[in-house]
């Protein structure tokens, strides 16, 4: 096995299973330190400075302070006693943490975040790789159906926490899921209907050799769409009304403690991730920047190039979820089932309408 050869292997089968694997589990650190210094900005104060690297500091002041200050907090988490309640149903009370957990960990398997490469066998034959651990025709499908069993983890958490605090937080956060998810998967309509599949990589293939899908008008009022629907699905402020501190102490996990309640909070950024590269994949043209086209490459330059892309356009939106949770009041509960079921599914439905016009009239039908 010569050199290309082990380069060839390295980025076929053992890039994105590193990218799926462990990206998504070392995510939440970083989020929570860059969460906590736009925080600290917008408030106008200093945020975390005072963790450090041991014995060497900042490292001459070139590092910004407080860095391992979500390594501090994971060990408080592992050291903290783990309690559970009397009266707990202990089976469930378990479970909830993974199924909040791990839903948004395996939607990472299917997200295209690089541009094919073009691998060539001993023969000579070029055979185009997507750059994801899974490809599956029906990728979209496979991930909303996925993304659905997050809500089963909020609703035994809080039945089986048997508290009424928990319980009411997670009713409320069901029933907020269930119905922003119906607005979900209508703004998602018009993508499938543009782009004529259900893959992410032949959605963004599509959006590369025709444009990204925001750039138009149906897109960029879908994508709105989709963005407000993908707030209230990760419980995000101003739909945070779960875990309503001033009326439900903390919501659906007021019961847990140490690392039960740290995978809820690490499953909150773990899907807070996902729903930004769902984003940049149907709506920003997932890996592709201008100038770039979407043949298979065997440049590694070029698929590190596409990576970063991918990764910018996802940092944009990872700070814009935390800049709209400290600048934004919470909804009232009645507005916020007002604006699923009453804005985003009927503009939802227009968006479709008129997008199946559109394509009718461009294929000559009318």
């Amino acid at each position: 096995m010569n050199w290309a050869t082990t380069v060839d292997i390295l980025f076929i089968y053992v890039l994105p299973l590193v990218v799926v694997l462990l990206g998504p589990m070392h995510l939440p650190p970083g989020l929570i330190y860059l969460e906590r210094r736009i925080c600290a900005f917008i408030q106008d104060r200093a945020g975390p400075n005072r963790v450090d690297f041991p014995l060497i500091g900042r490292i001459g002041g070139l590092l910004p302070g407080g860095l391992f200050q979500p390594m501090a907090d994971a060990v408080k988490l592992l050291t903290k006693e783990d309690i559970t309640p009397a009266r707990a149903d202990k089976v469930m009370f378990n479970l909830a943490p993974l199924f909040a957990l791990v839903p948004p960990f395996v939607v990472f398997a299917v997200i295209p975040f690089s541009r094919p490469y073009a691998y060539a066998d001993a023969a000579g034959t070029v055979h185009p790789v997507a750059m994801q651990a899974a490809n599956p025709e029906i990728g979209m499908l496979f991930i909303l159906a996925v993304l659905s069993l997050s809500a089963y983890g909020i609703a035994y958490g809080g039945w089986a926490s048997n508290s009424r605090y928990s319980l009411l937080g997670a009713l409320r956060a069901s029933a907020q899921m269930i119905s922003y998810e119906v607005g979900m998967g209508l703004s998602l309509l018009s993508v499938f209907m543009i782009t004529g599949a259900l893959n992410l990589q032949d959605i963004v293939t599509y959006q590369a050799e025709n444009g990204w899908y925001v750039l138009t008008l149906p897109g960029v009022v879908a994508f709105f769409m989709f963005m407000t629907c993908a707030f209230a699905e990760n419980n995000r402020l101003p739909f945070d009304m779960a875990e309503c501190e001033s009326e439900l102490v903390g919501g659906f996990h007021t019961e847990y403690s140490a690392m039960k309640f740290g995978m809820f909070f690490q499953g909150e950024y773990i899907a807070m991730s996902a729903m930004s590269a769902i984003m940049v994949a149907l709506f920003f043209g997932g890996w592709h920047i201008w100038g770039m086209d979407a043949a298979p490459t065997d440049s590694l330059l070029l698929v590190l190039l596409s990576i970063a892309v991918f990764f910018g356009k996802w940092l944009v939106f990872v700070w814009l979820y935390i800049q709209v949770r400290w600048t934004l009041p919470r909804f009232r509960y009645d507005q916020l089932m007002d604006l699923g079921w009453k804005g985003v599914i009927p503009i939802s439905i227009g968006v479709l309408v008129f997008q199946a016009i559109w394509l009718a009239w461009k294929e000559g039908n009318f």
